[in-house]
């Protein structure tokens, strides 16, 4: 298990300047504090999880006395305010000379933009939720050579899976060890080369892609021969990354083994499950916008992002496999990008004429809990190892069991027979989803029985409760004696 570090982790000796020194020092003294969480991007633009999760982190710190802002990147740098809670958007650079850059250290424009926003806003505390090219280890240091400590969130497989799922060759859990060349061929072939020929290119040195980039020679095949080149860089900054912040957050039990892993000091990971915010179903009549049902009707919800990691095609094949089953299946699917938008395409496609199966407009992130109460199950055919996911914990705060794949997150959070139903994953696997979506239908017992080993989902103020201790203990560290 992992365990919760209080023990101070220094990276190296900073300065601060004598103003914010004396800013820090008088916030501190009346156990205050403020914290810039960075995020990979922020409302108004498409979010997902991880937004929504630092959005309501930020709001419950206000609530401990930690003023909270949250700075992420876009065009153009700009300061707004969405819900009393103040934003901050930090311009990176668009466009790249060479694939490389989108590997290493990270963007030096939004690292320079990012260090404006530290020197006016002089946080004690800086939390970063993501690691990408413009929230990247530049940013770390730019923190960091102001003698600000730095907490990083661990909170999907990109963080250090390339391939983004940490699913080997796509079909199996992967451990998450950092290995050049069994990464470069994964990732390749998690972009549709052929795996003899993915596993060939990933034994090429880096070198050799260094090389070729020295030549300007990338994109297609060149980026293929490139790639462990590309996936050294990567690992290299994840690793310099988890040397250089204070401490890392484990939103569950198998990030903690990944970190493990790849030989990250167990003293520097900090477990914090996620939580939701909620409040008790209120009874009464259902709203006007509830979905309709037939009385021997097994409704099924998916509330989430349309792309081919969350496994939505499994689930619609799998209903259309058993015709004649009576269940009722809501697709409440977010698009934020063009290979989204291709992927709802082919998701139209698998629904064909099949009256049983709609698919919804997404609804937001507020309204999650209140809508899953008219359904009697939460599905969640994740293809990757999820960290939550929340509407997981969403699902249990509206009283209702959950369908998914036994890994990742969904095994750590659904108790299998007991408040949901786990899939094992594998041969087979397609086949199993037809037959548990077989049980739920044709038995009500099996239903009630779920529904009532349901138990409420810890709440969001406890995540707050526990990342302002966190950061007490890291500023406590930084006071002089």
């Amino acid at each position: 298990m992992l365990r919760m570090a209080t023990s101070p982790l220094r990276s190296g000796p900073a300065q601060r300047s004598p103003q914010r020194v004396h800013e820090c020092a008088g916030r501190q003294r009346n156990d205050e504090m403020k914290v810039v969480h960075i995020p990979f991007c922020f409302a108004p633009d498409p979010i997902g999880g991880t937004e929504v999760y630092v959005s309501q982190l930020a709001r419950d710190l206000q609530t401990f006395g930690v003023e909270s802002l949250v700075a992420a990147p876009g065009s153009p740098t700009r300061s707004y305010t969405i819900d009393g809670l103040p934003v901050r958007r930090f311009a990176y650079n668009e466009k790249v000379s060479d694939i490389s850059q989108l590997y290493g250290i990270g963007d030096a424009t939004a690292a320079a933009e990012f260090a404006k926003i530290l020197d006016e806003e002089a946080p004690d505390l800086v939390h970063l939720h993501a690691f990408t090219a413009a929230v990247s280890l530049r940013l770390v240091r730019v923190a960091k050579s102001r003698g600000i400590p730095v907490v990083f969130t661990y909170h999907t497989p990109t963080v250090s899976c390339l391939r983004g799922t940490m699913m080997l060759w796509g079909e199996r859990l992967c451990d998450g060890k950092l290995d050049i060349v069994r990464c470069s061929g994964c990732t390749l072939e998690g972009l549709g080369v052929d795996e003899p020929l993915a596993k060939l290119a990933g034994r090429l040195p880096p070198k050799a892609g260094d090389w070729l980039g020295k030549r300007g020679l990338q994109g297609g095949v060149w980026t293929a021969l490139r790639m462990s080149e590309l996936v050294s860089l990567r690992h290299g900054a994840f690793r310099m990354m988890a040397s250089e912040v204070d401490r890392i957050v484990a939103v569950c039990e198998w990030v903690g083994e990944v970190l493990r892993t790849n030989d990250i000091a167990p003293a520097k990971i900090f477990l914090s499950r996620h939580g939701i915010n909620w409040t008790p179903d209120p009874g009464g009549a259902p709203g006007p916008d509830a979905p309709r049902r037939a009385p021997d009707e097994t409704r099924i919800g998916f509330f989430g992002r349309l792309e081919r990691v969350k496994g939505i095609h499994v689930l619609i094949k799998a209903l259309r496999a058993a015709p004649t089953l009576k269940i009722k299946l809501d697709i409440y699917g977010v698009v934020q990008n063009p290979a989204q938008t291709a992927y709802r395409k082919e998701i139209i496609a698998l629904i064909a004429d099949d009256p049983r199966i709609s698919l919804l407009k997404p609804i937001a992130s507020s309204e999650v809990v209140a809508r899953l109460r008219h359904y009697d199950f939460l599905a969640v055919p994740s293809q990757w190892m999820e960290t939550g996911p929340l509407v997981a914990l969403e699902a249990f705060a509206a009283g209702v069991p959950v369908i998914g794949w036994n890994v990742g997150g969904i095994g750590e959070l659904v108790r299998d027979e007991v408040d949901g139903l786990l899939i094992e994953s594998g041969d087979g696997s397609d086949i199993a989803w037809t037959e548990t979506l077989r049980r739920v239908a044709e038995s009500a017992e099996l239903r009630a029985r779920l529904k009532a080993g349901v138990q409420p989902p810890r709440r969001s103020m406890d995540v707050a409760r526990e990342m302002r201790d966190l950061y007490g203990t890291l500023l406590d560290s930084e006071r002089p004696l």
